[in-house]
C-alpha cells in the first residue's frame, strides 16, 4: 500500500509502539497510520465507540466517516467483513503479531494478504475459524 489510510484496532493508547487488540470491536482506540509514496507521514488514535452484540456495524461506520482505506486485524466476524467491503475498506490479516509497527511495515511493503471470506471468525473474540 502506498498512499491511504491503514487503521488498526489497538490496546490502551494505541500509536505505532502499541499492540493491536484481538477484537477490533473491542479495542480501546483504532491507531491511523497516513501513508504518502510508501512513507509514514501521520499517526493519530481515535476513541472506539460503544460496541454492543451484534453491533459490528458501529465500527464499520467509524472507520468509514474517518476515510481509512485499510484495516489490519487478527481476526473478524463475516458481518463487519461485509460491510467494510461495502464502505470500501479492504481487510488484512496478520493473526501471528501483537505489535503495530511491524504489521504496518508489511502491509507498507504489500506482504499482508486481504482476508478471504472462509477466514472469517464466529465472533466475540475467538479465533480464526
Amino acid at each position: 500500500m502506498q498512499n491511504g489510510r491503514i487503521a488498526v484496532p489497538s490496546n490502551g493508547a494505541g500509536g505505532m509502539e502499541g499492540t493491536r487488540s484481538g477484537h477490533f470491536g473491542h479495542c480501546d482506540v483504532f491507531t491511523f497510520i497516513d501513508v504518502e509514496d510508501g512513507e509514514i507521514k501521520n499517526v493519530s488514535t481515535i476513541q472506539n465507540e460503544e460496541h454492543v452484540q451484534g453491533g459490528c456495524m458501529v465500527p464499520v461506520n467509524l472507520l468509514a466517516g474517518h476515510k481509512v482505506d485499510a484495516l489490519v486485524v487478527g481476526g473478524i466476524g463475516m458481518r463487519p467483513l461485509m460491510g467494510f467491503k461495502q464502505v470500501g475498506i479492504d481487510v488484512y490479516h496478520d493473526a501471528e503479531r501483537a505489535e503495530i509497527k511491524p504489521v504496518v511495515e508489511d502491509l507498507i511493503a504489500g506482504k499482508l494478504s486481504e482476508i478471504q471470506n472462509n477466514e472469517v471468525c464466529g465472533g466475540g473474540g475467538g479465533a480464526m475459524a
